[in-house]
């Protein structure tokens, strides 16, 4: 029986359907304020019979902080997909960050090592690899190195890592998957989403900076095949392209049937613009929009390699236009 974590959220919810169409036995836990509706919407971007998919996971009310009722729900479980985790680059998040993410990594990992788990994947980030030195292609051996990755959200996924080690130095196998930006439909207000929603509502900026991309059914398909396989105790960047997030937002915007950035936000103009965010913060209370590290991240150009994951299970990546294109559609839907 599989468990999957993080079930209401972006990867967690598409991993869920491709799962329930090969007849799984499905555990899913959620928080008691989750929006399953969420879950369901995604579904039905694949099917008409969404439903019947959808009624076939059993859903077990849980937080991966509160081990009571974690341990309740890893009864009779097999093999689990470890999703959860909070992303936010506001400095204020990041103590409740590291308990999410860490502490809650720690627990899932305890209850696999004393339920003699048979396989955990771990959804990390590329945010937990090192970045390079020589501006030459990233890989998974890329040295960590805090300097170079020292903003919150990195260093709780790196640290969320440490604890997966943990479990496979206990004898349980594990693979670590590090997607880049993830684009897929869903949930419109956060994470990779936002951009759709905002370039859909007329946002006029974009950056010359590069980072990875992937699309999210490349995401869970090589997720699945990962623990499907006899591959263990491995870890793999999952990118599909390298791409500025001018190329990005030019795509979405062209998907969307919107009018394409048209000011480029050089790296003064992010200063002043994060500046600015973090004042409305301070006096009005309401989180920034733009913070220290986006405004960073927009302008840093980052290209990982996807070398390993090709070889080692033959894998071909969808095209990220065509994800772009896909998303788009589901967005429209959406908005509709």
């Amino acid at each position: 029986m599989i468990l999957v974590t993080g079930g209401t959220g972006l990867v967690g919810s598409h991993l869920l359907y491709h799962l329930a169409t090969q007849n799984e036995n499905i555990v899913a836990i959620h928080r008691k304020s989750s929006d399953l509706n969420a879950v369901k919407n995604v579904f039905s971007y694949y099917t008409s019979e969404s439903t019947q998919l959808f009624v076939s996971i059993k859903w077990v009310e849980a937080d991966i902080l509160d081990i009571p009722s974690l341990t309740k729900a890893f009864k009779g479980i097999t093999t689990v997909f470890h999703s959860a985790a909070l992303i936010s680059f506001n400095v204020s998040d990041y103590k409740i960050m590291r308990r999410v993410n860490i502490e809650g990594t720690a627990n899932i990992v305890n209850l696999c090592i004393e339920n003699n788990i048979k396989k955990l994947c771990f959804v990390s980030s590329v945010a937990a690899v090192g970045k390079s030195i020589l501006d030459t292609e990233i890989t998974e051996n890329n040295e960590w190195n805090i300097q170079d990755n020292n903003y919150g959200y990195a260093i709780t996924k790196y640290g969320a890592e440490i604890e997966v080690w943990r479990a496979s130095q206990e004898g349980i196998d594990v693979v670590i998957v590090n997607p880049g930006v993830i684009i897929g439909g869903g949930f419109w207000h956060n994470g990779s989403g936002k951009m759709f929603t905002n370039i859909y509502n007329g946002f006029k900026f974009y950056t010359d900076g590069v980072t990875g991309f992937v699309g999210i059914i490349d995401l869970v398909t090589i997720m699945i095949t990962l623990m499907n396989s006899d591959i263990k105790n491995e870890r793999y960047i999952l990118v599909s392209e390298n791409q500025s997030f001018k190329n990005v937002f030019f795509a979405i915007a062209d998907g969307l049937n919107k009018k394409r950035p048209s000011i480029k936000a050089t790296k003064f103009l992010s200063d002043l613009a994060w500046r600015f965010e973090w004042f409305l913060e301070k006096i009005s209370g309401k989180k920034a929009m733009i913070t220290k590290q986006t405004a960073y991240s927009s302008q840093n150009k980052y290209s990982f390699s996807n070398k390993k994951i090709k070889e080692d299970i033959g894998y071909k990546f969808e095209q990220l236009s065509e994800s772009i294109k896909v998303t788009s559609k589901y967005y429209l839907k959406d908005a509709n």
